[in-house]
């Protein structure tokens, strides 16, 4: 499975079973993790068999069972640069897992930060968190209905792109994009092409968890289009290969 077909395969899960996760796997996790931070600067780092952060009603509100290992992307939430290439290479990562045959979710409210077993300098904080594990098929009712409450209506192509005529390439990327995960499905990200540059963007900056949006979202169109690579940053441009 690659991992534009993981986007098809990939929903958010919130109750894993208590098989451990195989050895290899975790293995190759933390590989493909060392090298995108190797890549990029970002902190991704672990927490194995550790579910303290998600124990609970109080702490994970009921909304996750069974979590016991995941993904801490770690950064200054005030570097919004930091942030969104967090969202781009957390979602790479996050596709990697699916392909592995693991069910994921991308967390960042619903767990207690003081319970996650990193360390922290400086301004670091658990930007967000990646849960993955074992899961059961098809998706608990409760998963269902959770996913139901959370969620809103999700946005159409049209409502994430400023109106123009677009090559096939840019429709592409705007339909993995619509598959991209949200909080709370908000979808933020608005697209742009004009004079041949394609431009990704969202209006209202003062919260900066809607950077992790930025880069899931940019990290879906390059899938999808298959052509090209993004500057980060707001209102970046897309650059042909």
């Amino acid at each position: 499975m690659t991992l534009l077909e993981a986007i098809d395969k990939r929903h958010s899960r919130r109750k894993y079973l208590s098989t451990p996760i195989q050895k290899d796997i975790a293995e190759k996790l933390e590989t493909y993790a060392n090298e995108l931070s190797l890549l990029c600067g970002v902190r991704i780092e672990w927490a194995w068999n550790d579910g303290a952060a998600f124990a609970g009603f109080r702490k994970s509100y009921g909304m996750f069972s069974g979590v016991k290992n995941y993904a801490g992307l770690i950064a200054d939430k005030d570097d919004v640069l930091a942030v969104e290439r967090l969202g781009y290479y957390g979602e790479l990562l996050n596709l990697y897992a699916v392909t592995l045959g693991l069910g994921t979710c991308w967390v960042g409210g619903s767990l207690d930060r003081n319970a996650c077993p990193f360390e922290l300098s400086g301004n670091e904080t658990v930007i967000c968190t990646i849960v993955m594990g074992y899961v059961a098929e098809p998706d608990s009712l409760k998963e269902r209905m959770i996913r139901g409450a959370v969620h809103r209506k999700t946005k159409s192509i049209s409502d994430m792109m400023k109106p123009a005529a677009v090559p096939d390439w840019f429709m592409a990327g705007m339909t993995a994009v619509l598959k991209a995960p949200s909080a709370v499905n908000r979808q933020p990200v608005m697209f742009s092409y004009s004079g041949g540059t394609a431009r990704a963007e969202i209006l209202k900056t003062g919260d900066f968890t809607l950077f992790i949006d930025l880069g899931i979202a940019k990290a879906h169109f390059e899938l999808g289009s298959g052509c090209g690579k993004w500057a980060f940053g707001n209102s970046a441009e897309f650059s042909l290969f």
